[in-house]
Parts: C-alpha cells; sequence; structure tokens
C-alpha cells in the first residue's frame, strides 16, 4: 500500500514529506493507522546520526497512537477498529523479559534502532529501493505503521487517541519512575519529598505522578521560566532556577536537609550530580535522561553513605499493557493532565516542531495528519 512518511533523507538532514510503499503485516504484526505521533527528543537524535548503526533514509517516530486497520496472522488479542498506543519494543525471550521486565531487554538497542526487522527486513521502500524503518518497531512519523502486536497496547474506547501518543514513551518514562520504581505495589511515598531536575515532558510526567502519589514537598528545577511556572500549575510546591551550590542549599532548606526523592532528566553531568547532591540519607536518585555514549558523570563516594541509592531507570520500568491504561484512567478522571503538556502541529510543519522542541518553546510535540 501507499502511504505518506517524514523521511529523514541524510544524517543530519531536515525531514521530508514522501510518499512511500509499506508491505503488509506479517504474522504477528498489526497495521495502525496513525492518527498522531509524540515527537520525542530521541527522534531528533536518530535525525543526527547520535544512532551509529541508524541507516539512512530512515523514518523517526516512536509515539504513535490510532486505529488498528488489519491483522497479521495469529494476532487475536487486537481487532480492527480498536484504539491504540504503539509502546517500546522488547524480544520476550531474553532474561529481563522473562523475568517480566520487558524495559531492560537485552536486544532492545537492535530493536530501536537497527532501521530493520528482526529477520532484516524493511516493510516501508521508494521504487523498490529499501527506506529504513522500524525505528522503535514502529516509524510512527507516517500514515501507518506496522509493529509487532505484543507493544501494542489498546485503549478504552472514549480515550482522545490523538493526545496519547506520547503515552507509548516519555511520559510513561517519566511517571512509571516515581509510580512503579520509587513506589512500587504494596508502598507508599505520601508525605514524601521530592525534587525533579528538568521539567520537560519527561520530569512533568514524573511531577504529575509525583503529586498523585501524595509526595509534598516537590521541587521543580529548570532553567526555564514558562516551564517552571507550568510546573507549579501542575503539583510542584516550591520551584527553583538551576544554579548549582545555590540551588542545592534552596533544596536542603526547602526538605530538612534533602530530599528522599530526586528525578533526574536532563542527562547532563552537572545536574546528575546535583540530583545526586540532593539526596538525604537512605534518599534515591533515579536517572531516565538518555546520555550520548561516553559522556561521564563524578560525585563524591560519601554519596553513597547513608544507605543512599542512584540507579537507572528504562522506560519508566514500566509493561506497557498494564501501565498505560492506567495512566489513560488517570487522564480521564481528571488526574494526569497530559494536554497541558501537549502542542499540536500538522505533520506538514514537522521541521517547525523540531526546532521549537530543541529550542524548549514546546514542551511535548505531536503530530497529525489532516483527517
Amino acid at each position: 500500500m501507499q502511504i505518506t512518511a517524514a523521511v529523514v533523507p541524510a544524517r543530519g538532514a531536515p525531514f521530508e514529506i514522501q510518499a512511500l510503499d509499506l508491505a503488509p503485516p506479517r504474522a504477528g504484526e498489526v497495521l495502525v493507522e496513525i492518527a498522531a505521533s509524540g515527537m520525542c527528543h530521541t527522534d531528533l537524535h536518530a535525525r543526527d546520526g547520535y544512532f551509529p548503526n541508524l541507516p539512512y533514509p530512515v523514518v523517526c517516530g516512536h509515539e504513535g497512537a490510532g486505529i488498528v486497520a488489519e491483522l497479521g496472522a495469529g494476532v487475536s488479542d487486537l481487532a480492527v477498529g480498536d484504539k491504540v498506543v504503539i509502546s517500546f519494543p522488547y524480544c520476550g525471550a531474553c532474561e529481563p523479559c522473562r523475568a517480566d521486565r520487558p524495559a531492560y531487554c537485552t536486544q532492545a538497542r537492535a530493536l530501536k534502532s537497527s532501521g530493520k526487522r528482526e529477520d532484516g527486513f524493511t516493510p516501508m521502500s521508494r521504487a523498490g529501493a529499501p527506506v529504513y524503518s522500524c525505528f522503535f518497531q514502529q516509524s510512527s512519523f507516517a500514515t501507518c505503521a506496522i509493529a509487532p502486536a505484543k507493544d501494542i497496547v489498546k485503549l478504552r474506547s472514549d480515550a482522545p487517541v490523538e493526545l496519547l501518543g506520547p503515552l507509548g514513551c516519555g511520559l510513561q518514562t517519566g511517571a512509571g519512575a516515581v509510580l512503579n520504581v520509587m513506589q512500587p505495589k504494596g508502598q507508599s511515598i505520601a508525605g514524601q519529598s521530592l525534587a525533579v531536575f528538568g521539567v520537560g515532558g519527561v520530569g512533568l510526567a514524573g511531577l504529575m505522578a509525583a503529586k498523585i502519589a501524595g509526595c509534598d514537598p516537590i521541587v521543580a528545577v529548570d532553567v526555564l521560566p514558562a516551564r517552571l511556572a507550568l510546573a507549579r500549575e501542575l503539583g510542584a510546591t516550591h520551584t527553583l532556577e538551576s544554579r548549582g551550590a545555590e540551588t542545592l542549599a534552596d533544596i536542603r532548606k526547602i526538605t530538612g536537609g534533602g530530599v528522599h526523592f530526586s528525578l533526574e532528566t536532563s542527562a547532563i553531568p552537572s545536574v546528575f550530580r546535583l540530583a545526586a547532591d540532593a539526596l538525604r540519607g537512605l534518599g534515591t536518585c533515579i536517572l531516565v535522561g538518555s546520555a550520548r555514549a561516553g559522556t561521564e558523570a563524578s560525585f563524591e563516594m560519601p554519596v553513597l553513605q547513608g544507605g543512599r541509592t542512584i540507579r537507572g531507570v528504562i522506560q519508566g520500568d514500566s509493561r506497557p499493557r498494564e501501565f498505560i491504561p492506567r495512566l489513560v484512567d488517570l487522564f480521564m478522571a481528571g488526574r494526569f493532565p497530559l494536554d497541558r503538556l501537549v502542542t499540536r502541529y500538522a505533520f506538514a510543519d514537522i521541521n517547525r516542531a523540531a526546532a521549537d522542541a530543541t529550542s524548549g518553546a514546546t514542551i511535548k510535540p505531536v503530530l497529525s495528519w489532516p483527517d
């Protein structure tokens, strides 16, 4: 079938809207008509060549949402017409996957950034030549995308699918770091302090989750006043401009010595150090920001004394088919207002959306095709 997609023709080149051919879904796959797709900084990293094994031309996009249009053989848990979000890929066979921790799949990097299916096939093409796709095994910057059925999450029928694509990656990551990791099942973090370093889409999702969990105080740290103002509206009890040692002193004063939890989203080494130093004894710092290979960070070893924990979290440590419907229910109940983060763009304006995301003018771009 013929589709339209936003193609990166060469490393570092702008997106181009092109007509492509898309192969039909194979066994275990689903064809989704894309209603909208969130844009994540990971898509821009792919455009700019940060994934060394990603070939070009390529179609990016990994926060797709839409309507099931066709089922491959053997798919029985979805139906044509279902509203869905496409989440992250995993192999299902490695040790983390067998332990029901798909976010830590050992094959995840290859599945996300090889540009091909696991068997090497490329479903998108132009004039018979491959256009690399399968970015996060979906490539949702297109009118239609094919994804493994196990990566697809069915939504409730009254959900506004055109807004919910970002739950597939960025917002799931921030919210999951709080609700799945800081507050595992059977435990509560109500009344405990939390600081979020970097209140873009991931950080604000974490902040809203912290409000849901009953954290207090909630401190938001950023360099952009507009984002700090929004953080205050979404549940931050305190907002601080990031100023190194001065900010650290303010956090300790607000929290009586340091936070129980810190969430670091920027992947900037100096900010990561600040998030670690802000902990009180037995506190936990979670890194969700994605840094380029070779990026190093340091902190004084005594930070780990007093039982402090510093750990990384991928994709919110989520099981998407359980967690995303939970977030949708919270959104529909008015408790997780992700729409406050979203700015909608037509796919024809994808390069403007990318520029706005890079400058910080937009928190979470969501791209959609004309009806």
